[in-house]
């Protein structure tokens, strides 16, 4: 099992940026954890934001951040990192770090992460 600590939210402006952490501990090696960020807006289902696998060589985003988000690692930290650029009001949401079970591959899918953090409050203002 994964612990999984997110950090690096805030209160912004549009068009500024923040880099959420995700810091993760336990005794399997974070390299065999494909990891995701998720976001919950008020309201509304907890979506899917982007996704990194284990190997490092394949990412995935959302349509609605590609181009604005990045998403990558640090084995060496045990860290997912989320670069985020242009944030929006629209990208207002608690963001979730969440891992899948070792040696799975990166998922869209919601449902398909198996380890959550506590999440990390973003707010962009107008």
């Amino acid at each position: 099992q994964v612990q999984l600590v997110e950090s690096g939210g805030g209160l912004v402006q549009a068009g500024d940026s923040l880099r959420l952490s995700c810091a993760a501990s336990g005794r399997t090696p974070f390299s065999t954890y494909s990891m995701g960020w998720l976001r919950q807006a008020p309201g509304k289902e907890r979506e899917f934001v982007a996704g990194l696998s284990w190997s490092g060589g394949s990412t995935y985003y959302a349509d609605s951040v590609k181009g604005r988000f990045t998403i990558f690692r640090d084995n060496a930290k045990n860290t997912v990192y989320l670069q985020m650029n242009s944030l929006q009001p629209e990208d207002t949401a608690v963001y979730y770090c969440a891992a899948r079970r070792p040696g799975l591959f990166a998922t869209t899918a919601v449902g398909g992460y198996n380890y959550w953090g506590q999440g990390t409050q973003v707010t962009v203002s107008s």
